[in-house]
C-alpha cells in the first residue's frame, strides 16, 4: 500500500534543464513553498520566469512564502488521463491562492475524500508528499482543508 495519493507509474517532475523552476522543487523537499518576488516593488509571482512580471527587469528573487492558502478553483477528475491513473480515478486538483503572497496561485490535489463538498474560499494548508523511493528523489505539493480553530 503506497502513502501517495495517486498512484506510481507517473511522469517524474523536475525542473527544466535551464534550471529555471529548480529553487521551487529543491524548497518542497525542505517541507517549503518558494515564489518569486520583485525585490523593488514587493510583487510576487508565480509560475517562475526569468524576469519580474511587473517591471520586467531580471532582478527576481525567491522567498519563502506561508503554506497556506484558500481554494480558488477545482475539479473532480473521473476520467484517467495517463494509463497510470485508470483505477485512481476520481481525485480532486486544486487551484489554490496564496492571499499572503499576493494571491498567486498553484496547483495540487485536494487531499482526503475523493467525493467531498468543495468550496471556492475554503483554507487549505500544505501537505509535502515526498517521494523518496523515486530517482531522482521529489516532492510534491499538495492540499488539505485546513482544521478550524
Amino acid at each position: 500500500m503506497s502513502n501517495y495519493y495517486l498512484p506510481s507509474g507517473l511522469p517524474i517532475p523536475v525542473p527544466e534543464h535551464d534550471g529555471l523552476s529548480k529553487p521551487y522543487w529543491d524548497a518542497l523537499r525542505k517541507e517549503t513553498i518558494m515564489v518569486q518576488r520583485n525585490p523593488h516593488t514587493g510583487v510576487y509571482q508565480f509560475p517562475p520566469q526569468w524576469i519580474c512580471h511587473d517591471t520586467q527587469t531580471f532582478d527576481v528573487e525567491w522567498v519563502a512564502v506561508e503554506p497556506k492558502g484558500v481554494i480558488y478553483s477545482w475539479t473532480r477528475a473521473g476520467h484517467p488521463v495517463h494509463p497510470a491513473l485508470r483505477d485512481a480515478c476520481p481525485y480532486i486538483v486544486v487551484v489554490v491562492a496564496l492571499p499572503h503572497a499576493g494571491g498567486v496561485r498553484m496547483l495540487g490535489n485536494l487531499l482526503g475524500d475523493p467525493r467531498q463538498t468543495i468550496r471556492i474560499g475554503t483554507p487549505v494548508e500544505a501537505v509535502f508528499e515526498h517521494h523518496n523511493d523515486s530517482d531522482p528523489q521529489f516532492t510534491l505539493l499538495q492540499w488539505r482543508v485546513a482544521e478550524s480553530r
